[in-house]
């Protein structure tokens, strides 16, 4: 009972029947029967307020509030890695074929000129996020261009050396040969960081370059042009990994917020990747080759290397999604498991030709991989 509602209560006139509740005891006063009548009366207020405050406490825990709408709420929280995991390896493998459709089954000898329309792709999307308000991205500024360009020479040796790769060796052996980035990290961490691995680790490393020696030399498509690019994307992948780390601390400390998130990496990455395809573009005249080939006539054409522009942003951003439902480890683990469905996908769609020493070499490339995987996790 509120203080002005006491205050009306004791100074009105009561009337005959309130006055006949307290006729039951004739030694007290009008006066003191009332005080104990709003007493008891406060007290009843009480133990109802008691009881209210406990129901709506069991309803909130027992009875979901708004009906299906907390269950789905629910539901979503439980199936969000599920979901995130999902879409990252389907943009992953998505990826890697479209690539090698655009290169390979359309015989598009221009692979920088592919970088260069893919990275710009990822720079108009998320232009477009970010005035639409969806993401939020750091204001770039000289300082911070200048820390972050070797990270991106190295980046677009990287793109570029993938690119050519993919062109001349089947999509199984190219994620074989991936193994051997893992390696060449290690080995970086040992001398930058100081960062021992443990034994298992190194097995299953030393089960890597097994696979890959005995890859290469039973495939039956082999191509030494092929096999030099990888090898020099395996060294940039993992130099990129290496140089990026080093740089991260420097680069959050070169933006006004003091902080660099991934959002505007993909931004920084692909947005000075620009100046460097048109430079190569044109000094290696590969822009003559793109104006004279019949293949950019071709409608289906830039359908497949549109798509392909619009996965490579797709695996930054489910990547990140997946890696924030999860974390690092589960991450790892599922990246290796991702290679299983994009070599066997891609022995069977481009009707590779496999001998049973390839085949065998192919399959323990991938069971090393997720043995180096769980090694990590332990």
């Amino acid at each position: 009972m509120s203080a002005a509602e006491l205050e009306a209560g004791v100074s009105r006139e009561p009337d005959e029947s309130e006055l006949n509740i307290f006729s039951d005891n004739g030694s007290q006063s009008v006066v003191t029967q009332l005080l104990d009548h709003i007493n008891s009366h406060e007290k009843s207020s009480q133990r109802r307020g008691g009881f209210s405050e406990r129901f709506l406490r069991w309803r909130r825990r027992y009875v979901p509030v708004g009906g299906d709408n907390r269950r789905d709420h629910g539901s979503l929280k439980h199936s969000g890695p599920l979901v995130s995991g999902a879409a990252y390896c389907i943009s992953s493998c998505s990826m890697i074929l479209m690539n090698k459709v655009v290169l390979s089954t359309y015989n598009f000898n221009a692979g920088i000129s592919l970088m260069l329309y893919q990275n710009l792709i990822s720079c108009l999307v998320v232009a477009l996020l970010k005035f639409s308000g969806v993401v939020s991205v750091e204001k770039l500024n000289w300082k911070l261009i200048r820390v972050w360009l070797p990270v991106n020479v190295i980046f677009v040796g990287m793109l570029i050396s993938g690119m050519y790769s993919l062109k001349y060796i089947n999509v199984a052996m190219v994620t074989i040969l991936k193994n051997a980035t893992n390696i060449i990290t290690a080995i970086g961490e040992l001398y930058m960081f100081r960062k021992r691995q443990n034994n298992k680790v190194w097995a299953a490393m030393f089960m890597m370059i097994i696979s890959a020696i005995s890859g290469g030399i039973t495939d039956l498509t082999f191509n030494a042009v092929g096999y030099t690019w990888q090898t020099a994307n395996c060294v940039l992948t993992a130099s990129y990994s290496l140089t990026l780390r080093r740089v991260m601390d420097k680069a959050k400390q070169s933006t006004k917020s003091g902080s660099l998130n991934e959002v505007s990496m993909v931004l920084l990455n692909n947005l000075l990747s620009l100046p460097f395809g048109i430079f190569l573009i044109v000094l290696l005249g590969e822009w003559r080759y793109v104006i004279s080939t019949d293949v950019t006539k071709d409608a289906m054409f830039w359908v497949f290397a549109t798509a392909s522009g619009f996965l490579g942003l797709a695996i930054s951003f489910t990547s990140m999604w997946f890696l924030h439902q999860t974390g690092p480890t589960t991450y790892s683990l599922v990246g290796s498991l991702n290679k299983v469905p994009i070599s066997l996908s891609g022995l069977v769609l481009f009707n590779v030709p496999l001998s049973l020493p390839n085949l065998f070499s192919i399959l323990f490339g991938l069971f090393a991989g997720v043995v180096f995987a769980r090694a990590k996790m332990s």
